[in-house]
C-alpha cells in the first residue's frame, strides 16, 4: 500500500473507488485519459468525486482482455477523461470484440458529441434528489433545464436491490478461491467484517437455492430498468445518494 490517492481538487479527501488513481490522474491533467474498471461503482464513483467524466459502458461493448476479473458477469472497462468528447473518442478506439474475451460483442459505435440537448427527456429519481445532500445535483438539473432538457420524475420499484451484492461476492469468491483456500488472504492488511477476505469466506455459505433466487432478482431488476428507460433518454442520480450505487 503506497498511500492515499487524493482528489486533486480537494486534497483533504480521497479520490474514491478502486479506479481512484485513474480518475485523479485524468482530472489533474497528468494524462490525456486513463482507463478504469468497474464492478459496482469504481469508474463512476471516482469520476464524480474528482470532477472527471467516467464512462461505464454497456456490458460487452469493451473487451476486458488483460484485466483482473472480480465478478465476470458485471465487470466493465471504460475511460476516465476530462470531458465527454474525450470519452467518446476513447470509447470509439476501445469499442469492439476480442476473441480472448468471449463476453465481448462487436457493437457499432457512433454519435454526435455536439448534439443540441433541447428536448432530451432526463429521468430524475425524485426521492434521491429530495435528499438534503443532493443540493449540488439539484443545481445541475436546473442547469440542464436551462439548456432545454426536460426533467421527468421517475422511480424504481421497491425491490431488494442491496441483495444483489451477494451475486457479486459469490463470483468474486470464485475468482479468488485459490487466495482463500491457500490461507494467503490472511496476509491482506484489511481484515474487518466488510473486507474482501471475510466477504469471500462468507460467500461460500450461499446455497444453490440462494444463487437461483438472486439470478431471478437480477432478471427482475433488468426488466425494471428496461421499463424505466423506455420513457426517457437519460437517467440521472445524485452521487452517493439513494439505491443506485
Amino acid at each position: 500500500h503506497g498511500g492515499r490517492t487524493r482528489n486533486p481538487w480537494n486534497t483533504e479527501e480521497g479520490a474514491s473507488g478502486s479506479s481512484a488513481g485513474s480518475a485523479a490522474a485524468a482530472a489533474a491533467g497528468l494524462c490525456g485519459f486513463a482507463l478504469g474498471t468497474e464492478t459496482l461503482g469504481s469508474i463512476v464513483a471516482p469520476a464524480a468525486r474528482c470532477g472527471a467524466v467516467g464512462l461505464r459502458p454497456s456490458f460487452g461493448r469493451i473487451a476486458r482482455t488483460g484485466t483482473m476479473p472480480l465478478c465476470p458477469s458485471l465487470d466493465r472497462l471504460g475511460p476516465l477523461c476530462r470531458d465527454a468528447g474525450d470519452a467518446a473518442l476513447i470509447l470509439a478506439i476501445l469499442n469492439g470484440a476480442d476473441p480472448d474475451d468471449p463476453s465481448s460483442l462487436d457493437i457499432p459505435f457512433g454519435g454526435d458529441a455536439g448534439r443540441d440537448p433541447e428536448g432530451l427527456r432526463l429521468g430524475i429519481l425524485a426521492a434521491d434528489f429530495a435528499d438534503p445532500s443532493a443540493e449540488a445535483a439539484r443545481a445541475a438539473i436546473e442547469h440542464c433545464r436551462a439548456l432545454g432538457v426536460v426533467p421527468v420524475p421517475v422511480e424504481l420499484p421497491a425491490l431488494p436491490w442491496e441483495s444483489l451484492v451477494s451475486l457479486l461476492m459469490a463470483e468474486a469468491a470464485a475468482s479468488f478461491e485459490p487466495l482463500t483456500l491457500s490461507g494467503a488472504d490472511d496476509l491482506l492488511a484489511r481484515q474487518d467484517e466488510a473486507a474482501w477476505p471475510n466477504q469471500f469466506r462468507l460467500a461460500r455459505f450461499l446455497s444453490a437455492v440462494d444463487h437461483i433466487q438472486l439470478d431471478r432478482l437480477r432478471r427482475r431488476g433488468m426488466m425494471a430498468m428496461r421499463d424505466l428507460l423506455a420513457g426517457v433518454d437519460l437517467l440521472a442520480a445524485p452521487f452517493g445518494v439513494g439505491a443506485l450505487p
